[in-house]
């Protein structure tokens, strides 16, 4: 599934607004003829016409009632997003102070005292050696099935609970299901790209008609090994998607960035 950039920005927000009243207004006309067409056959077959009436009813009452759910869902995620990023940015904050060093004291014969150096294979230096996250893997050499394979093992790495992945066909753009560790529903869309071929705003659109009412995300994210149209990065932050690019994955893998939650360092939450 490979995507060219060949995504077009939109036009003024004028032109939009034509654009929408034109539909509007074409889809009033539409309504207009239906009913008119329907109110003759309804005069020619009155019985009809009520049956059908009667069945009408209960699919109105359904899709009214669905209706306010739906924006509940949108904007919990939303939500979710925004204690995120507030999240994020405090621990940044956080990170960015430095804490004061201690005063180093020389101990007799240290001078004298040549430093022993630290090997991983040393056992007798067991609990003194410092233990540093793994390397990021090749994500580009990776096949589909093993970058999503990959995708969960961060997802696990970094505290999530009840990791599955899903992606496969019918899996309706989700590819890894996670909880994370403040209790969000994660829903991941893993996009294996080669260089050169962006992930554009159409997968981000089928992305963000399914990650929130179908698969019930307070938190969603695309992953991908190449990076992200300028249209697409719009639409995710218009809908709350968090975009994960190769740079910002490899950083997550090394520890050196956030993962799509918020920050996590390596063991901090096992």
């Amino acid at each position: 599934m490979r995507e060219t950039t060949g995504d077009v920005r939109p036009a003024g927000p004028l032109r939009g607004l034509l654009v929408a009243l034109g539909l509007i207004g074409a889809l009033a006309c539409a309504l207009a003829l239906l009913f008119v067409r329907f109110a003759h056959w309804a005069g020619a077959h009155p019985v009809p016409a009520v049956l059908l009436a009667v069945l009408a009813l209960p699919v109105l009452y359904v899709l009214l009632r669905a209706m306010p759910r739906a924006r509940e869902l949108r904007g919990a995620a939303r939500a979710g997003m925004a204690l995120a990023d507030a999240e994020q940015a405090e621990a940044e904050r956080a990170l960015a102070v430095p804490a004061p060093a201690a005063p180093e004291r020389e101990t007799p014969g240290a001078r004298d005292t040549a430093p022993v150096p630290l090997t991983a294979g040393d056992s007798s230096q067991d609990g003194l050696t410092a233990v540093l996250p793994p390397p990021a893997p090749d994500f580009t050499a990776l096949d589909p099935d093993a970058f999503e394979a990959a995708v969960a093992a961060l997802c696990e790495r970094d505290g999530c609970r009840d990791v599955e992945v899903v992606g496969g066909a019918g899996d309706l753009g989700a590819d890894v299901l996670a909880t994370a560790p403040d209790g969000r529903r994660v829903v991941v869309q893993c996009k294996y790209y080669g260089e050169g071929n962006k992930v554009g705003s159409q997968d981000l659109q089928r992305f963000g008609g399914t990650c929130w009412s179908v698969h019930g995300a307070q938190l969603a994210a695309v992953v991908t090994t190449s990076e992200f149209t300028a249209p697409a990065q719009e639409y995710a932050e218009s809908c709350g998607i968090r975009c994960v690019d190769g740079t910002a994955l490899a950083a997550w893998a090394e520890a050196s960035g956030p993962a799509p939650w918020g920050p996590a360092m390596v063991g901090e939450q096992r």
